[in-house]
């Protein structure tokens, strides 16, 4: 069964773990969200220790094709946001899972 995190629970959870309020956390999400997306644009990667590391790489444009009507088509050059996580994220999944 697959559970969606959403930033409403993230913000409630904050709010009930540290005791700021709603907007605060909010706030405090928010900021959090840029701080990695600013990083990501300006230096290419993000490491969060213990958890992961976001990079940002450039795929080439390719030649994709459609399944269903074996239809191709050309896919443009784009960037794509990967993310790695820790060996301390990984051990944590695999020994708590």
């Amino acid at each position: 069964m697959r559970i969606n995190l959403t930033k409403k629970d993230i913000i409630n959870s904050i709010y009930m773990q540290i005791g700021f309020s709603k907007k605060i956390s909010e706030h405090i999400l928010e900021d959090i969200f840029q701080l990695i997306l600013d990083g990501i644009k300006s230096q290419r990667k993000v490491k969060i220790a213990k958890f992961g590391t976001f990079t940002l790489r450039r795929k080439k444009q390719r030649i994709g094709r459609n399944p269903k009507t074996k239809e191709s088509k050309l896919i443009s050059e784009r960037n794509v946001i990967l993310f790695k996580a820790s060996k301390d994220f990984k051990l944590y999944i695999n020994n708590n899972g």
